[in-house]
């Protein structure tokens, strides 16, 4: 437990530090954009991890809340005023979503959440009156909460890092709590949460709500730190990369998904700059992480961790005895 308390401190020391030790203004965005798809991946790992319901339409939730943010704002309504219409119509659309998702599980609720996703990004890329198509909509400038000015790397990149420390700890609170605990009951005995007298279906959709909410956090600070929304932010190969960083990281974790957030968005904006085919490695290294981590690179690196120090405090073994010739 104090060894936990120890590192949780050491990265929050780290993570406030990042502009100190990290000049370059390229980088601190990056970090910012890891904790912007954190939260996403967060969110998503509460239904895939303790619910055991794999979505593949998150990124139409984070869509929903970029777009009513960025029509509101492109239209000088107020800040406080546009996010928090995003984020009841975020709302509004998890419950839709729940509602007809939660109508099946396993592989119907994975096509069910597929298929409302695709229709969010069709609606985006076809209403044009609305969304203005593949030209998007831009926002003018950043929020600046308390006057507090956003424009710059540091600056935003603290102010997402508050909201992503926020996350953390609603979810380590949602986690703990008999909600969280119900929700876990129900992904492994649904039957038997249903006969003890548990709504099954009350707690997923509860669950459900929870996690648009924070996809729709993810998607105002993805706004805000784009400045722009289009149509390509809700297509199915951005749910499906929110999926790969709750797998690749850890399902059932607070920081698997943070983990996996982070390889990601280093893949795509870093490494890409040096490796033509990054897409190839990133997948290499997802493979490797199913063979030799098949819990994730959170629990895969505990476990490994454990066992080498193990391997550290453990006697040599006894030589054995050598055995006398029989006469």
């Amino acid at each position: 437990m104090i060894a936990r308390g120890a590192a949780a401190l050491a990265a929050l020391l780290l993570l406030a530090t990042v502009p100190l030790w990290v000049a370059n203004g390229f980088y601190v965005n990056i970090v910012s954009q890891i904790l912007i798809y954190a939260i996403l991946a967060l969110s998503l790992n509460v239904l895939v991890g303790y619910g055991g319901l794999v979505s593949l339409g998150h990124a139409g939730l984070l869509g929903v809340a970029a777009y009513a943010v960025a029509w509101l704002l492109s239209r000088g309504a107020g800040q406080l005023e546009s996010a928090a219409v995003a984020l009841v119509l975020t709302l509004a659309v998890s419950a839709i979503y729940a509602v007809l998702s939660l109508r099946a599980t396993g592989i119907g609720f994975l096509m069910i959440t597929l298929s409302l996703g695709q229709i969010l990004w069709g609606t985006a890329y076809r209403w044009i009156s609305l969304t203005n198509g593949d030209n998007g909509i831009s926002v003018p400038a950043r929020p600046m909460p308390f006057g507090l000015s956003l424009a710059s790397a540091t600056g935003f990149y603290y102010f997402t890092l508050i909201v992503f420390l926020m996350a953390i700890a609603s979810m380590t609170l949602f986690v703990r709590s008999p909600l969280g605990t119900s929700l876990r009951g129900a992904r492994d005995q649904a039957r038997r949460m249903a006969a003890l007298g548990f709504n099954v279906w009350l707690i997923r959709f509860l669950a459900f709500l929870f996690s648009g909410f924070w996809s729709g956090v993810s998607g105002l600070l993805y706004c805000y730190y784009q400045q722009f929304v289009s149509p390509q932010m809700m297509a199915l190969p951005a749910s499906a990369e929110a999926l790969l960083m709750v797998i690749s990281g850890g399902t059932g974790t607070l920081l698997g998904p943070v983990a996996g957030a982070a390889l990601v968005v280093v893949m795509k904006n870093v490494a890409s700059a040096y490796i033509e085919r990054w897409n190839l490695v990133l997948g290499a290294i997802f493979v490797a992480i199913i063979i030799f981590m098949p819990e994730g690179l959170v629990p895969g690196s505990t476990r490994l961790w454990r066992w080498a120090f193990g391997q550290i405090g453990r006697p040599p073994p006894a030589p054995a005895a050598a055995k006398e010739p029989a006469p």
